[in-house]
């Protein structure tokens, strides 16, 4: 069968048939918002044209003044919205409206929980944009031609949003995209003139292309409202940011969001400014309420749209804002960028680093306005993108002070997973004589937390940051010092606690690493290569052994997930330090047999390895010498 004649009728992907099914239910209380649904989608066909528009002016064809329009027809029960933006071809219908092919889907559905208006949150934080359309209708028909493509290349997409939809070539003259509704029982009431465009008022007054509907007039004759042939623009029809901020409502601001970030709740926060000077931009940039579903995709960039003097250039436009504050949606618009910029020439430009630069420098503001006067909101950024912004520090030089002082982190002055704690805190806190900020990593927060590293610091009191994310490890690996008070891993180098350790203590030290002397020898014959050295602690009070690495060594749990990620990685062996006053230290030293000998000290490294969060490299090995100590007990 030739494309110009098929008519296929094809079944929806699982995901758009369940998330269709979840949103008509929970998300009928908010129904009207599919029609700003529908205007996003117009407005954005409408910039890829602009874009696409700027190397190939062809596309405009013969149509070159962009809008979107609505009608409706109370006797077929219908409304129509249409636009003569890019358009779709027959493949890009399929793609966009047939499947969902957006990384974390699996996770969005997992998180549902059937309670409606939790769902209804999570629902709208997926995006649901064309699909809302089946809230109020029945039945959507969908016509469509790309631009560039000719007439008979034109489109036909229809379905009942039930399992399947059918899709036909059809002869189209227009290119863009025209959406139809076949209303269902009691929706007449958005039939009406008057109510459609108090909701295109309501949240698409900010769309920079006019929206037109048709003008009514009373009808004395037939005692209602009359649709007439003329025109008229429903919307303001112009650059939000372009405005004063003092002519902008804040509703008008967080509707402006909801339109370019495709989000339903408002935004936490946003920052509306024009700069002047040797370069001029204007920049509307917003931080979200809650993370995207693929925030941790760290090529999925579609936070920024860049404008030229209010001409659409591009979306996700990647070098305007760092990878590590991706979260961030908005607009930039430069009055000095030529109107034909391109990715390359974004690359390399300086006036676009000094747009970054200054973007950058007002989100880090907007961050720190909020964690010293709105501090709930703080938190609230914190549990959803803290573990991005972190990247910050190993990535963003120029800021890492500012990046430094805005991290929080869980510590052992709580024990809770809640990271709240700042570093200017934890100074605020620090013992008379303490000259180190202490950390330690673990995979998770309970390995973190029980880590045997930290017995000595609970026993006197020291507070210790418990880093558990992924980034940590390698993000404070470029944080040094902060405030003049330098960082420290609890599981790495000799533990030095300074004036914290009394004179007692340290005697008490010296005369232990001469007393076993003999025994740390036998220790480090009897593992061999498995260990870099053995040494008598300090730091445990309660655990047999502890494993760290060299001062100069990568953290072993470090190492191990860049090992997972594929990466190739200098293997550098542990120290294994040893607490003398534990009693299986004191059973192995009265040990006679170097076979059991050598048995206790594999299973007591081994014990180091699996409490610092290790794999064992033979755990059958491991059983086996432990039953058989035990046994001969």
């Amino acid at each position: 069968m030739s494309e110009t004649t098929s008519r296929e009728t094809l079944g929806f992907q699982a995901e758009v048939k369940q998330l269709m099914q979840l949103m008509i239910h929970s998300l009928y209380s908010n129904k009207e918002i599919f029609l700003r649904e529908l205007v996003s989608n117009a407005s954005d066909a409408s910039d890829k044209l602009r874009f696409e528009g700027l190397t190939d002016k062809a596309l405009y064809e013969d149509d070159p003044d962009l809008k979107i329009r609505v009608t409706f027809d109370k006797a077929a029960r219908t409304i129509t919205l249409s636009d003569n933006g890019i358009g779709m071809s027959r493949q890009e219908v399929i793609e966009n409206i047939g499947t969902i092919a957006k990384s974390g889907t699996r996770e969005f559905f997992d998180k549902l929980t059937g309670d409606e208006a939790k769902d209804a949150s999570l629902i709208g934080q997926f995006g649901v944009g064309f699909y809302s359309s089946f809230i109020v209708a029945d039945k959507v028909t969908v016509r469509t031609r790309r631009a560039g493509l000719t007439a008979e290349h034109g489109v036909q997409w229809e379905s009942e949003g039930a399992g399947e939809y059918t899709i036909e070539t059809i002869e189209r003259p227009t290119r863009g995209t025209e959406v139809t509704l076949h209303l269902r029982e009691g929706e007449d009431e958005l039939l009406n003139g008057y109510r459609l465009r108090s909701i295109i008022r309501k949240y698409s007054d900010h769309i920079t292309l006019p929206i037109l509907m048709k003008k009514e007039e009373w009808n004395e004759e037939k005692k209602d409202q009359v649709v007439t042939e003329e025109d008229e623009t429903v919307n303001q029809a112009g650059a939000l940011w372009a405005r004063s901020k003092s002519d902008i409502t804040e509703e008008q601001y967080h509707e402006f969001y909801k339109h370019v970030a495709h989000d339903f709740e408002p935004p936490l926060a946003y920052t509306h400014n024009r700069v002047e000077g040797t370069k001029e931009y204007t920049q509307l940039l917003y931080i979200p309420a809650r993370a995207p579903f693929d925030l941790y995709d760290r090529d999925h960039r579609r936070g920024i749209k860049l404008y030229v003097r209010r001409v659409f250039i591009m979306d996700d436009a990647e070098h305007l804002m760092p990878i590590y504050l991706r979260f961030v949606r908005g607009v930039i618009d430069s009055a000095d960028l030529p109107l034909n910029v391109s990715r390359e020439i974004l690359q390399e430009s300086r006036d676009v680093e000094m747009i970054r630069s200054g973007s950058v420098k007002r989100v880090l503001s907007m961050l720190e306005g909020l964690a010293e006067n709105e501090k709930e909101k703080y938190t609230t950024f914190w549990k959803e993108f803290g573990k991005v912004f972190k990247e910050g520090l190993g990535e963003d030089h120029g800021n890492r002070e500012r990046i430094a002082k805005l991290a929080r982190f869980a510590s052992t002055q709580k024990d809770t997973e809640e990271q709240d704690v700042s570093l200017a805190d934890y100074i605020g806190r620090m013992k008379e004589g303490q000259d180190k900020i202490y950390y330690v990593t673990g995979e998770t927060f309970a390995a973190a937390k029980n880590s045997p590293h930290l017995e000595i610091f609970r026993k006197k009191g020291i507070e210790v940051l418990l880093l558990t994310d992924r980034v940590d490890e390698w993000a404070v690996s470029f944080l040094t010092e902060f405030e003049g008070k330098s960082l420290q891993s609890v599981a790495k180098g000799g533990l030095d606690l300074g004036t914290l350790a009394n004179e007692d203590e340290k005697k008490e030290q010296e005369k232990d690493a001469g007393e076993y002397k003999d025994l740390i020898e036998r220790i480090k014959k009897a593992l061999g290569e498995k260990v870099k050295d053995v040494r008598v602690t300090l730091r445990l009070t309660e655990s047999p052994v502890c494993l760290v690495a060299d001062e100069n060594d990568m953290g072993m749990h470090l190492e191990r997930m860049l090992k997972a990620a594929g990466q190739q990685v200098p293997g550098s062996k542990p120290i294994l330090e040893v607490n003398p006053h534990h009693p299986l230290v004191e059973r192995l030293k009265a040990e006679s047999d170097d076979s059991r000998f050598g048995d206790w000290s594999l299973v007591l490294f081994d014990q180091a390895l699996l409490a610092e969060g290790g794999q064992l490299e033979d755990p059958a090995g491991f059983v086996k010498r432990l039953n058989q100590l035990v046994l001969a007990m």
